[in-house]
């Protein structure tokens, strides 16, 4: 368990480990509860909703699947026409 001191204007510094651990970066929220004589702070990301799907698991699968394939070469292109490009996907088997 880690101490950490109340400061001037009753700011806290959360310890890094902490930070790490939870993924708390600056600027993001956290929130605070108070509950049987304990303060609980939770972390809480906000996404706007016409970004969510970016957050989901699946869609989070497909981009490490793609992080993936680019690290080892998997790729093809880049084109300088669009119809160079066109004319390669369509050699491509799936």
């Amino acid at each position: 368990m880690e101490l950490i001191r109340v400061k001037r204007h009753y700011q806290i510094t959360l310890p890094a480990a902490v930070r790490k651990k939870f993924k708390i970066d600056v600027g993001d929220y956290v929130e605070v509860e108070g509950q049987d004589g304990e303060i609980i702070l939770r972390p809480v990301k906000m996404v706007r909703p016409d970004q969510a799907y970016f957050y989901s698991e699946e869609w989070q699968k497909g981009e490490a699947e793609a992080d993936k394939d680019i690290a080892e070469g998997e790729v093809i292109g880049p084109f300088e026409k669009i119809e160079e490009g066109l004319k390669a996907l369509k050699k491509v088997k799936i």
